[in-house]
């Protein structure tokens, strides 16, 4: 089996995992700190630069649906080195962006490509790992996360070294471009993927696959709103495009750590959701600090938001494998989840522009979001671990 690897080849694996991890949310988390910048060179409005977040979600929501099928027709290996090559493509591109519609060009391009990696990536980690799935996707959450602290911290160190906001998101193409070299040599082979041809839509038969979705969503809905929107709303409270990418980065800190330490924590319960429930509590306490004393403390509100954050997001990554033991079928249950779940995310970051626009603040964004929360923490009570079984036999009654 392709799973007992020997312990040098698969810290290589490790590694790849890592640093292709790492790509998945600069190109996001980056544009933030350089929103005014962005605005006064391209003209893009609020509502337009809402746009460079929406838009990848949107393709990471749509693209995730055909993992399944680029499983099936062109194998793990082979549709993750073409997403990657389309980051290094698209942040490649944004050195000769001139205009607000051409910018959001390359933002489709690199959520593209973000789409297919994480909807074939945590198949990969459960064939190759089905021993420590969750500390090896805790440290793909973590990376993840990491990469959005690297985005938020160095884009705008980037633009004000060069006096250009074009380098401070196109330096992302090189990191990019050695997640490729280091897939091309470590990530396996494709003939031994999967234990046949994955039905979608015998899945989305299944009211736990939506459940699963609408609990993603609403969590990633928390994150998406918050990278388009934390660094503007301390900017109007009069913080600096560093200073503002700095509170981004303890966010994305928060989040990496969470990510990595809460997996581990819950690897021995069978019941991940009291562990769900407390990455949730951060969040109320997160939302509810922005809402009412955004300068109280502003890095421990960061800190405590992306540890929530972070948090769900692992588990959750971790709950949806749970539900199946063969890894193809499980990374198909990830990759529809992600598909449903960022099709929800994509649109609070346009709704918290639309409320700020009306009501001249982000007060009601953040409370939006505490509803959000509300609600997940209902759901999550739906996903006892006695039920996996059940609710996705695939055999039709």
């Amino acid at each position: 089996m392709r799973a007992q690897r020997p312990t040098s080849a698969n810290l290589v694996l490790l590694a790849a995992v890592a640093l292709i991890a790492l790509n998945l949310r600069p190109f996001m988390t980056g544009i933030g700190p350089l929103a005014i910048d962005i605005t006064q060179t391209t003209g893009l409005q609020l509502q337009g630069m809402a746009l460079l977040t929406l838009v990848p979600m949107l393709l990471m929501g749509l693209f995730a649906f055909a993992g399944p099928f680029l499983h099936n027709r062109a194998g793990a290996r082979r549709s993750i080195l073409a997403a990657l090559a389309l980051l290094v493509l698209g942040s490649f591109l944004r050195l000769w962006t001139t205009s607000g519609w051409q910018l959001v060009g390359t933002a489709a391009l690199l959520g593209l490509g973000t789409a297919v990696v994480q909807a074939l990536l945590p198949g990969i980690v459960k064939r190759m790992f089905p021993r420590h799935v969750s500390m090896v996707m805790g440290l793909y959450s973590a990376m993840l996360m990491g990469g959005g602290a690297l985005g938020a911290q160095i884009s705008p160190l980037v633009t004000s070294t060069t006096g250009d906001w074009h380098i401070g998101l196109a330096w992302m193409a090189l990191l990019a471009s050695l997640a490729f070299a280091l897939g091309a040599f470590t990530l396996p082979d494709d003939e031994a993927a999967g234990t046949g041809r994955i039905a979608v839509g015998e899945y989305l038969r299944r009211p736990r696959v939506w459940l699963l979705m609408a609990c993603f969503g609403l969590v990633n809905g928390g994150y998406s709103t918050v990278v388009a929107w934390l660094s503007p709303f301390y900017r109007e409270l009069g913080w600096s495009a560093t200073a503002s990418g700095s509170l981004l980065a303890i966010l994305a800190v928060g989040q990496a750590a969470s990510a990595l330490l809460m997996p581990v924590l819950a690897r021995t319960s069978e019941d991940r959701r009291p562990w769900i429930w407390l990455a949730l509590a951060m969040q109320v306490m997160g939302f509810t600090a922005l809402a009412f004393w955004p300068e109280g403390a502003p890095a421990i509100w960061a800190l405590l938001l992306g540890a929530g954050l972070g948090g769900c997001f692992a588990l959750t990554f971790i709950v949806a494998l749970d539900h199946l033991s063969d890894p193809a079928q499980a990374g198909a249950l990830s990759a529809l989840m992600q598909g449903g779940g960022f099709l929800i995310a994509a649109i609070p970051p346009w709704i918290v522009a639309v409320l700020h626009d009306y009501a001249g603040g982000f007060l009601a964004g953040w409370l939006l979001h505490l509803s959000c929360v509300g609600v997940a923490i209902v759901l999550v009570s739906r996903l006892r671990p006695a039920s996996y079984a059940k609710s996705m036999a695939m055999t039709d009654r």
